[in-house]
């Protein structure tokens, strides 16, 4: 079957933000040969390539000037089980939510606390997704991906993947590896993470005393409905800046100024700031300039109320930066691509 190219499609379906920029060129492919086959006409013509998912992670500048391509594949299946452990393998177009809860719907234990981000399964390793405690690298079991420089397929390993905080191969070498799948080691009895964030105080608070994997995804479902906006009502990517890693040093400067400073120690000496604290501490939280803003509750998330350009958002985020670096002499990083 021919993969259906369209000329100047808006992309604003097909992006979080809601930005309204167009593709020149767009196409949704369901499968392997269907990647291939645009691929292959992409190159015969010429044009570039921009791979996207659920748009999730990502901020629309300008119009594409290339093919936009569409991961839309699904499936997804147990590829091992031992009866304690195993392995489930889905499509890298499969939407992640849904594919959590498909998950724990089966009994398997793992991703409870991955509940509610948004984006698909090929895009989670490109960022080494994580919230409440836990990262892909820690359900890791697997991926096959195309490179595009050979166009063989591959498979990875964790190792391989040198996966970070926010960070992977994947991430570093934009345009050449296209995931289309993704495995992921599982059990059916629970490891509970329940120490970073309010998720164990959420969970006494619904009398949960002896939580089920599908009582942690709930009551983390509803901590996040409460502190992030729903892309479907306001558009926004999430978590708008990492949290920033400084040295332990750099801390103590800013405690002194700063008593209630919100940080967390990390194994290699280190600390991690939490940027909502800084943006927050700036007076940045609420802000709004045009149809561009700094969500009301949520100082990590920058909003688009309904008009803002991707260009507006991004000068708002330039903004925010060079006030955090001014005031506590901390760089911000992006977590969504910018294009």
């Amino acid at each position: 079957m021919t993969v259906q190219w369209q000329e100047w499609v808006s992309l604003k379906p097909f992006n979080t933000f809601g930005i309204d920029v167009k593709a020149r060129y767009f196409a949704q492919v369901h499968d392997d040969d269907e990647v291939r086959e645009a691929l292959a006409r992409a190159q015969r013509m010429g044009v570039a390539v921009f791979v996207i998912g659920g748009g999730s992670n990502l901020l629309l500048s300008r119009d594409v000037d290339a093919l936009v391509l569409h991961m839309a594949s699904r499936g997804r299946r147990v590829l091992s089980d031992d009866g304690e452990r195993l392995v489930v393998e889905a499509e890298a177009g499969e939407p992640w939510h849904p594919f959590v809860q498909w998950s724990l719907a089966q009994g398997f234990c793992g991703l409870e606390n991955l509940s509610l981000i948004p984006g698909t399964v090929g895009a989670a390793p490109m960022q080494n997704v994580g919230a409440y405690g836990v990262e892909i690298k820690d359900v890791f079991a697997g991926l096959t991906a195309l490179d595009r420089e050979t166009g063989e397929l591959r498979d990875f390993s964790l190792a391989e993947c040198a996966f970070g905080y926010r960070d992977s191969l994947f991430k570093r070498a934009p345009g050449r590896w296209l995931i289309l799948r993704v495995r992921f080691a599982l059990s059916h009895s629970l490891q509970a993470h329940l120490d970073y964030g309010p998720v164990r105080q959420r969970l006494a608070e619904q009398g949960v005393e002896q939580p089920s994997a599908q009582a942690i995804s709930e009551a983390i479902c509803s901590i996040r409905r409460e502190k992030l906006p729903d892309p479907a009502e306001l558009g926004n990517a999430g978590s708008f800046f990492k949290n920033p890693v400084v040295a332990a040093e750099q801390v103590e400067r800013i405690r002194a100024q700063h008593p209630s400073v919100v940080a967390y120690p990390q194994a290699d000496g280190q600390v991690k700031l939490a940027a909502g604290w800084l943006i927050e501490q700036a007076g940045w939280k609420g802000y709004r300039e045009g149809d561009a803003g700094v969500h009301r509750l949520q100082s990590l998330v920058l909003v688009n109320y309904g008009q803002a350009s991707g260009a507006q958002v991004h000068a708002l985020a330039q903004r925010i930066q060079a006030d955090i670096l001014a005031r506590f002499g901390v760089a911000l990083e992006m977590e969504p691509n910018l294009y």
